[in-house]
């Protein structure tokens, strides 16, 4: 699709008001403002982290403030607001000395302390916590890994700013240690999309680049809000735009960041703002299978499907569409909380798109059927050939800096490094690479993790980043699990809630560095498959923090001694020279080592011209059949949402693109009308697993849906259910309302 031109386009402009004054939309001069103030006590440092850094926020991998996909520049609000957390001081190590004071505190004050200090144990029956030598401290955890069997160890690692050789290595150390029970952030995000990508496609990740969005004729966007959780992603659209490309939604909320957005980079849309989204077709929390599967159905009795791609390029579709014919409309239309003509609309504008691009996000995965929500994206794309070709592809697209490398370097209690399976053949390939034979038998996800802590089947568990207490579903249940664990690890930069969790024995906490600090520099990988190399950058240090990768293999050697030649860490850049010597794909990781230094690995487009790495070397439909999810009279679906925030960091109390609070209770007009709510009135949802207080917000939602908060609400979700092949939670749930007295 050829470049658009210079000139502007009136008809995009979201409004006339000059730089929207006036309207609900973030401030991003303002951010750049607060992120000055900030970090005033650090101006040097935190120029240098966003000028030679790559970012540690979503994962688009912005080196410095220059992408590969678009020139100019490229700096987001999340960036800004996770700057102090690189920049601030070490706390007072006296502050933790007795913790009743903190326990008060928000997880925004406990990390406005500053960072960790020092290793520091403390024990039961202890006030807080006292300094340890990383000697005595390393030493204390060895000794009581040993004590216990590998079956009941139990280690997580976040997303945040996670380089890929920290994944790596502390994955290798934990199966140094006898066990597969390692498990990070990537299987609470997008753990369903690898299942079925893989089942699909032969492939774990997105199967295009950033710069198709520029080329495609329609951008689909399912359960994915970009503006609010990759904002820099909004410049892309803005091209897309011009260059005349249609953007649809699939949501049960119409987000109004997706519909018109303000983008500072760009003189034009600065000023005026941007229509983005044309198109929002709402569907009921969950629907979205239901909703795809019909426009399936319009495509395929029209005759508006790529026959030849499907006869030649594919297995599956003869069942499909038989799978499909015994899906009766009616019941289509009601688990999608959309009309059959809406499916009708959906499937025209895919008829007459010659190249699409299909983007989801956590309200598809995050559901007990989210490997088959993404199935249906997969079929639907397949349909008429969309992907390994110029403008088309499927893109899950990753919310942190670290989740795709994260899974890919094997930091995972279900597959080995590179995503292969837990099987004798790959164990022995790995015994080549590290010296020592793996572990076989899959290991502890987060949630079994948790479940065996709360039976008293987990001594120990070494958590890097992460706050079980704000991101697992059922808190209570999650604060009485981590309550009855004899040993429990926190490395991280900062303080969190869960570290001060009363210890059944012993809590220690380990200060880490960030990628920043990493002496050689370390890696991340994007959600377009770029691995970029991120230098170390000159500042201050906190002089007892120490990379997480190092730490793993100092522990794992003293746990396993004879091991300890092939546990020793050499550094990055020999971590490196293993990651490509252990996992194919990712051949080309040894040779970066300075700022700018990037490869993606499978070139543009997986699948490249319909050349599938599956057993047969073709792509697979897969019948998927929407979940039976009948809603009981005075019940509605609610689904949890982020609002200004990244993970459970929350930043601000209001989110200004939607311009609602953290208690609101997100509802459609005629639902309040019907219960005579008006907006700001009190409001309580209760299930059987608790109880939330809030207030109405009336938002564009498809009526018997809600949305609240994350996490404030988590305690309504049910920790038992779980997808059944990712074993991700779902964060989804159904309430009732109750009103305040005098009431509806």
């Amino acid at each position: 699709m050829a470049a658009h031109s210079l000139l502007p386009d009136p008809s995009l402009w979201a409004s006339l008001k000059p730089f929207g004054i006036g309207e609900q939309r973030p401030n991003n001069y303002l951010e750049l403002w607060k992120a000055l103030q900030e970090n005033r006590d650090n101006a040097a440092y935190a120029w240098r982290i966003l000028h030679e850094g790559v970012c540690d926020g979503c994962a688009l991998g912005t080196t410095g403030l220059k992408d590969w996909t678009l020139d100019g520049v490229h700096l987001c609000n999340i960036r800004l607001r996770l700057l102090r957390l690189n920049t601030m001081s070490a706390l007072n190590a006296a502050q933790l000395a007795d913790v009743a004071a903190l326990r008060g505190l928000r997880s925004s004050e406990l990390r406005d302390l500053g960072r960790l200090p020092c290793p520091m144990v403390r024990r039961r029956g202890d006030p807080g916590f006292s300094p340890l030598s990383w000697e005595a401290v390393l030493d204390l955890i060895a000794e009581r890994i040993r004590a216990t069997t590998p079956d009941r160890l139990g280690f997580y690692l976040t997303s945040r700013g996670m380089p890929n050789e920290a994944y790596y290595l502390a994955q290798k150390a934990v199966r140094a240690m006898g066990t597969n029970s390692i498990d990070n952030a990537a299987r609470l995000c997008h753990a369903p999309s690898t299942v079925a990508l893989k089942r699909g496609l032969g492939v774990g990740a997105s199967t295009c680049s950033y710069s198709d969005w520029m080329e495609s004729d329609l951008l689909v966007f399912v359960g994915s809000n970009v503006a609010n959780n990759q904002p820099v992603a909004t410049k892309y659209l803005y091209h897309a735009r011009r260059n005349g490309a249609a953007i649809v939604l699939v949501n049960n909320y119409r987000e109004p960041g997706m519909e018109r957005y303000w983008i500072p980079s760009i003189p034009e849309s600065a000023l005026f703002g941007t229509r983005l989204a044309e198109t929002c077709y709402l569907v009921n929390v969950g629907g979205d299978i239901a909703f795809l599967n019909g426009t399936l159905k319009h495509l395929i009795a029209e005759g508006w499907i790529d026959s030849t791609f499907i006869h030649e390029h594919s297995t599956g579709f003869v069942e499909l569409a038989a799978a499909l014919a015994h899906q009766p409309w009616e019941e289509l239309e009601r688990y999608a909380g959309a009309s059959r003509s809406e499916m009708y609309a959906f499937a025209q504008q895919i008829r007459d798109a010659r190249r699409a691009i299909f983007v989801w996000s956590m309200g598809v995965t995050q559901h007990e059927h989210g490997e088959d929500a993404v199935q249906a994206i997969v079929n639907l794309a397949l349909s008429k050939g969309f992907v390994g070709r110029a403008g088309c592809g499927v893109m899950p697209i990753r919310g942190h800096s670290g989740v795709q490398g994260g899974a890919e370097m094997g930091a995972y209690s279900t597959v080995f490094p590179g995503g292969v399976p837990i099987d004798a053949e790959n164990a022995a390939r790995l015994a080549q690479v590290w010296g020592f034979a793996p572990p076989l038998g899959p290991g502890k996800t987060t949630p079994q993790m948790l479940d065996a802590a709360a039976a008293g089947d987990l001594d120990v568990l070494f958590a890097v980043g992460g706050n079980f207490l704000e991101v697992m579903p059922d808190p209570d249940y999650a604060r009485e699990a981590i309550e009855r664990l004899p040993l429990r690890v926190h490395m991280d930069i900062v303080l969190s809630s869960q570290m001060l969790v009363e210890p059944a024995d012993t809590v220690v906490l380990l200060p880490a560095t960030t990628r920043y600090e990493v002496p050689g520099g370390v890696t991340e990988t994007t959600t377009e498959r770029r691995v970029v190399f991120s230098p170390e950058i000159a500042g201050p240090r906190i002089a007892w923090a120490r990379f997480e990768g190092e730490v793993f293999c100092d522990l794992a050697a003293r746990v396993r001694p004879e091991l300890a030649e092939q546990l020793y860490y050499r550094g990055t850049a020999a971590t490196r020279a293993e990651i490509a010597r252990a996992i194919p794909q990712y051949l080309g990781i040894e040779r970066l080592e300075r700022q700018g230094d990037q490869f993606q690995y499978g070139g543009q487009h997986l699948c490249a011209d319909w050349h599938f790495p599956t057993a047969d070397g073709k792509a697979h439909f897969v019948a998927v059949a929407p979940p039976h999810q009948e809603l009981p009279d005075g019940m509605f679906r609610l689904t949890t949402r982020r609002g200004k925030q990244f993970n459970s960091i929350v930043h601000e109390q209001r989110d200004m693109l939607t311009g609602a609070e953290r208690d609101a209770i997100f509802m459609a007009a005629s639902d309040a009308t019907a219960l005579g709510l008006m907006a700001g009135t009190p409001l309580t949802l209760v299930n059987e697993h608790g109880r939330y207080a809030g207030r109405v917000f009336i938002a564009p939602l498809r009526p018997g849906n809600l949305q609240v908060h994350w996490p404030e609400a988590n305690h309504l979700l049910d920790r038992r259910r779980r997808s059944p092949q990712a074993q991700i939670p779902d964060y989804t749930a159904l309430v009732r309302v109750e009103a305040e007295a005098g009431g509806y």
